[in-house]
Formats: structure tokens, C-alpha cells, sequence
């Protein structure tokens, strides 16, 4: 199943600058490890702001939820989720 994810980070403005970077560090490798893996097969970073649109491919909703639950820096997001299928105008075959 695909969705696409809006992410919005809102950091809290006091937090000890050592965490946030360690923060961005661990979420860096866990996007990149869910990336090479096929979950998180698209990810756009929205100009002007500290979010990302994205896109991932996961066997339910359950699974969604599981996997950003995981990301470090999920606490500090606003999320939006919007299921996706198919458009039977679409060109590719590749977007189940």
C-alpha cells in the first residue's frame, strides 16, 4: 500500500543543540536504511520549510504507523497522511 506522508518537524526552540543534531543524525540513517529497503521510496524535502513530503510503501496502515512511530525525531512532528492507488490514467506500472 502506498502513502503519501507530510512530515512537519517543529523542534522546541530551547532544546540542547547536542540532542537535535544527535536527533537529525539517527533520523538520517533510519530514512536512508527504510529507503534502500523499498518502505520510504520517495522523499522531498518542501522548500522554505522543515518538513518533507514522501512517499511509502507498506503492507497496511498498521505499518505506517509502526514505521513513523520509530522515526527519532517523530515526537516533534505534525503528520498528514493521505492513502494512495492507482490512477487508471497512469502510464507507469510501477506505481501499484
Amino acid at each position: 500500500m502506498l502513502f503519501h506522508v507530510k512530515m512537519t518537524v517543529k523542534l522546541p526552540q530551547d532544546m540542547d543543540p547536542a540532542k537535535a543534531n544527535q536527533l537529525k543524525a539517527d533520523e538520517k540513517a533510519l530514512a536512508q536504511s527504510l529507503q534502500e529497503s523499498g518502505v520510504w521510496r520517495h522523499l522531498w524535502r518542501i522548500a522554505g520549510h522543515y518538513a518533507n513530503y514522501s512517499v511509502f510503501d507498506v503492507p497496511s496502515v498498521e505499518a505506517l504507523h509502526d514505521t513513523l512511530m520509530q522515526l527519532p525525531l517523530f515526537p516533534y512532528m505534525d503528520i498528514e497522511v493521505d492513502g494512495l492507488c492507482r490512477h487508471p490514467s497512469s502510464i507507469h506500472s510501477d506505481d501499484r
